[in-house]
């Protein structure tokens, strides 16, 4: 099946549990070749989605080289000074991951000529350049994740690649095909060691935001679904106000960068984890205090005009008993910290 009639077969994006409003938007905009930035706070899948999307790519014959070739239509010079081998590859297989950082260089995503080759081949020549990550993602999905993390320089280094689908390598004039779909994302309330994203470079883009799980349900559902489980039980009512102390903390007016998803994965495994070290076959309200600092302390920020009076353990602790105190189920077994 073609990548077109996988979008639109029933439910494409399989990982991704709610979010409706969002895959309907990525749906639309990879119909019309689109490609997307995902803009969302960490740990609400915005990896798993892009993921979801190679998926989705029909398989393919390709050279068998690092580039994904084109039998018809080579783009390495590996492939255009020999003939190669052919094999099928899935869309997963295509699936390249590039990670926003202050250090990365156009030369990491585009390429470089090397220049003990252009001697030998002169400047201008295929065989002198050695293709960057972006060419590993042909026929494919170039994920790149916080890509406001990226110096101004990288991101113009792309500008022509996503405009016209190749690539011109500085004063040279090598011009090699880039034949992919670009998912980027960032995270709206970083600040640190991060880039404004030029106008002009958000003009190659549509965005679409993510979110935290609408409902404590849902976030419930999601951490049964990914969370790693160990041989205890772990009753309902009390998963449920676990969940219910993250969500909180997310809504909490002191707070200002919110625990994750990830976050509640954590609790989730931590207390299971703390009730088989203490030789029981269920969890208790003690097991899920006992991993609240560990897992939450360095996922919060709080406001400055709280952070100077008290540190993220000693807030923590205040909220959790006082959560505790307003739920009796969770404080059973001495479930206070």
């Amino acid at each position: 099946m073609s990548f077109k009639d996988n979008l639109l077969g029933k439910n494409p994006f399989p990982d991704i549990l709610g979010q409706e409003t969002t895959k309907e938007q990525i749906k639309s905009a990879l119909l019309t070749g689109r490609h997307v930035l995902i803009v969302g706070p960490p740990g609400v899948g915005k990896t798993t989605l892009a993921k979801n999307i190679a998926g989705l790519l029909p398989e393919i014959i390709v050279n068998d080289c690092t580039y994904h070739c084109d039998p018809k239509n080579p783009l390495c010079p590996e492939c255009r000074t020999q003939k190669q081998k052919t094999k099928k590859v899935e869309g997963t297989e295509r699936f390249i991951r590039v990670q926003g950082s202050p250090d990365l260089t156009a030369e990491d995503l585009i390429g470089d000529i090397d220049p003990i080759k252009a001697l030998k081949f002169g400047p201008a020549s295929i065989e002198a350049f050695t293709p960057g990550k972006i060419f590993r993602a042909n026929n494919g999905v170039l994920f790149f994740d916080e890509v406001n993390r990226c110096p101004e320089k990288v991101q113009n280094s792309l500008l022509q690649v996503l405009e016209e689908g190749k690539a011109t390598l500085g004063s040279y004039t090598v011009d090699l095909p880039a034949n992919f779909i670009l998912i980027g994302t960032m995270n709206p309330e970083e600040t640190a060691a991060v880039e404004k994203l030029s106008d002009v470079f958000m003009d190659r883009f549509d965005v679409v935001h993510m979110s935290y799980p609408d409902t404590l349900e849902l976030e419930k559902k999601i951490v049964l679904d990914k969370g790693e489980k160990l041989e205890v039980s772990f009753d309902d009512k009390l998963l449920i106000l676990t969940t219910g102390f993250i969500r909180e903390l997310r809504t909490n007016k002191d707070v200002m960068k919110k625990p994750s998803v990830r976050a509640t994965l954590g609790l989730y495994e931590r207390a299971q984890a703390n009730a088989v070290l203490d030789g029981r076959k269920s969890v208790k309200g003690v097991d899920v205090a006992k991993a609240v600092i560990s897992v939450l302390s360095h996922r919060i920020t709080l406001k400055p005009s709280v952070k100077y009076l008290q540190t993220n353990e000693e807030f923590l602790k205040k909220v959790f008993e006082e959560y505790s105190k307003d739920h009796p189920e969770i404080a059973e077994g001495d479930g206070y910290l």
